[in-house]
Parts: C-alpha cells; structure tokens; sequence
C-alpha cells in the first residue's frame, strides 16, 4: 500500500495542501525543511531503516500477494483487499512494546528478566545486508531499563507506522507525528468480517481507530515474532516494510531467485526509533 506514496501525502496534507505531483514539486522549491522520525529495524545482525511503515499480517499479504494484479492500477488493493476479508487469515505470534505515556494500559507487563531474555539474538539473520562498523547503528538507548508490554495472537494484522499516511487514501495513524520519537502501532485481534471491512472503508479518515476491534497505541520501541497461519502449520505471513519484504515465512508468493531476504521469519524483529534523525523537505 506504499504506491501511493504516503509520505508525500502526509506532508502535504500536514500542510492544507492536496495531493499532487505539482505541490510535491513547490515544496521542494520552497525549500522548507522538517525533522522526521527514523526506525531502526534489527534482527541479529541484519539492520536497516525504515522512515514510513511496517506491516505484518492482513495488510502486508494485500500490499504484496496483490503484485500479480499490478494491470489493474492502484484497484488493485481494493480488488485485493475484499478477497483478503472473504478469506480471513490470522497469525499466531507475540508482539512486546515500550508504551509511550498514556498507553500504558495495553498489553501485559514483562518482568525484566523475560523482557531480557526476548531480545534479539545476536546471530540470528537470513541473507542479510551488513553495515559497517563507522556506519549508523542505530539510537543509543538501554531497552533493559524500560517497561515492556506484551501481547499475545493470533493477530489480524500488527502495523506500525511513522506518518499518519500511507498512500493517496488510507490514513491508519491519525495521531503520528513527523518526529515525536514513537511510532503508531494498530494491531486487529479478532473481528468479524463485514466489521472489518467498514474498519477498512473507514482508514480514509482514520476513525477506524475508535472501534473496538482495534487496538492504537504508541510506543518507543517494539518486538516481532511472526508466527505461523492459524489452522495452517505449514504456511507462514509475509513481513513488509516501505513496500519491500524483509522476511516471508514457508507457502507464502512465489519469488525469483534473485530475491532474498534481509530476515528471518520466525525469530524477532524489533524496533526502535531516533527522534528526528533525518531532515525532509516540507511545504511549511
């Protein structure tokens, strides 16, 4: 769901401006400048950055699996999406997060010892990009001191996001901000389907957020550990982030074979954010 550049739509819409090529351009030529958020994205040894979305589960197999339907222009996503809701899949798995204030109340509390022992291992990667040593590592911070909170699937879909859009007409974050130091998190449980497609319908506004069958928070940091599809042991989810997958379980879309992975299915992912890292051009 990144074709429709959402980054490019957040701004200009922070700004009262509509989407389009011509007022990406004036932004650039105006020259304004804002500080964004950057998400370093970490499994053992394999790092990268992220600086607009991660998705697993529901959102992640429609932005991916919808490739083949590429003919079809950005209906694709639509065609796409309603096949996903007639055939629901959910995925077992945990996801643990640093709450920011105020969201303290989701999740269940991690003793410090467990929160320690769920860190990323440090050897554990798939055919992973290296950076070097004097490159960017990542921010500074003791995940050991922080309170961690956990949550347990199967899940729908688990999505974090840096800006509060991410394409042309899918709001999912209404309460991201450019450079707050967190990142929106919306994670779907369990939902009916005809209920989860008015949560769908309604991401073009963001009010999806106040249902029930949804669960936004922010937070400083965050841990994956994707699990398999309920009812199919045999098949795993696809983990995608900026529109690239980085890690796909077994049974998921066929690839070339000059496609690799930068993770590993299976072991966790976490994710910590540097507060305003990197500088963008703005329209204001």
């Amino acid at each position: 769901m990144c074709t429709g550049n959402g980054m490019a739509k957040s701004l200009l819409d922070s700004a009262g401006d509509s989407y389009s090529v011509s007022n990406a351009v004036f932004a650039i030529i105006r020259g304004h400048r804002r500080s964004l958020d950057v998400t370093t994205v970490q499994q053992g040894e394999a790092r990268f950055f992220s600086v607009l979305m991660l998705t697993w589960g529901f959102v992640a197999d429609v932005d991916i699996e919808s490739e083949k339907y590429r003919w079809m222009g950005s209906a694709r996503f639509d065609f796409y999406c309603f096949l996903r809701v007639v055939n629901m899949r959910k995925y077992h798995g945990n996801v643990q997060f640093v709450p920011a204030a105020g969201y303290e109340v989701y999740g269940e509390p991690l003793d410090r010892n467990e929160s320690c022992k769920d860190e990323v291992p440090e050897q554990t990667c798939g055919v992973a990009a290296r950076v070097q040593q004097c490159g960017y590592t990542g921010p500074k911070i003791s995940l050991e001191d922080l309170e961690w909170k956990s949550v347990n699937g199967p899940f729908i879909l688990v999505w974090l996001n840096n800006v509060p859009w991410s394409g042309e007409d899918v709001m999912p974050a209404p309460e991201a901000k450019f450079s707050d130091g967190f990142l929106d998190v919306v994670i779907v449980k369990d939902c009916p389907k005809t209920a989860f497609l008015s949560l769908m319908l309604k991401m073009n506004d963001g009010s999806h957020v106040k249902s029930r069958y949804v669960m936004y928070l922010k937070v400083k940091a965050f841990r994956l550990r994707p699990g398999q599809r309920v009812g199919n042991p045999d098949k795993g989810g696809i983990i995608d982030s900026d529109g690239e997958v980085i890690a796909r379980g077994e049974g998921t879309y066929e690839c070339s074979l000059q496609e690799t992975d930068l993770m590993t299915y299976g072991p966790p992912i976490q994710m910590t954010v540097d507060k305003g890292l990197a500088t963008i051009f703005s329209p204001k």
